[in-house]
């Protein structure tokens, strides 16, 4: 078994909108493997270590998507688009804080999702001059190579975009840098979501790295990192 970034685990309920998502993936290219429930789901990721998971956050049984995206997140670093038929910004909030990349919104346009999963996988499989960087910030080491974090020389846990978001940020150490700048930097300029998105993925930051981490919010601009 061996990660692969064109494979992808769609765990839906309802079999229509699941036959719908994978039609449209396989379409363009990628090998979908579908689960209806949360356990199948979770052996699925595990059986077949895909790039990326679209996972409903509505699941029947006892375990939700939430608890799903926590326990995939556990495990390793894939990437995670969560379905959801609410809109508010509680579950946006938990949903991020748990990990995830992105969100759709049910109902929703298939090739809106088929092009979120494309911005996912290209952001992850992305490689340039920064992708072997260490940087240095304060007490922490954002290593751009291993995608590893450090505060004191202690791991410190990222999602994928709090990962990618942090070491745009430590790249452009000392510059104001707008919401729109940090949505084109870290989610690319085909993201379809808000600039509040930003927001939620700052407060993480904060939250996990503390006073250690020396980022300032820019009235009426966006945020620096000094």
């Amino acid at each position: 078994m061996h990660s692969d970034q064109t494979t992808i685990v769609v765990v839906e309920d309802d079999p229509n909108i699941s036959e719908l998502i994978c039609l449209y993936l396989r379409r363009d290219g990628h090998r979908v493997v579908a689960a209806p429930d949360g356990e199948r789901g979770l052996a699925a990721v595990k059986r077949e270590r895909p790039g990326l998971v679209v996972l409903d956050v509505g699941l029947p049984g006892g375990m939700d998507g939430f608890e799903v995206c926590r326990r995939i997140r556990a495990e390793g670093a894939v990437a995670v688009l969560l379905l959801t038929a609410r809109d508010e910004e509680i579950d946006r909030v938990l949903g991020f804080e748990l990990g995830a990349d992105d969100y759709v919104t049910k109902p929703f346009s298939p090739r809106e999702l088929a092009a979120r999963v494309k911005a996912i996988i290209r952001r992850a499989g992305a490689a340039g001059p920064a992708s072997t960087a260490v940087l240095t910030v304060g007490s922490i080491t954002v290593d751009t190579g291993r995608r590893e974090a450090l505060l004191g020389g202690n791991a410190v846990p990222l999602a994928t975009r709090e990962f990618d978001l942090l070491a745009y940020l430590a790249t452009n150490r000392g510059l104001a840098l707008s919401r729109r700048q940090l949505l084109d930097g870290v989610w690319g300029p085909d993201w379809y979501g808000d600039d509040r998105t930003v927001d939620v993925h700052i407060g993480q930051l904060r939250k996990k790295f503390g006073p250690d981490l020396a980022l300032s919010t820019v009235w009426g601009v966006g945020y620096r990192l000094d």
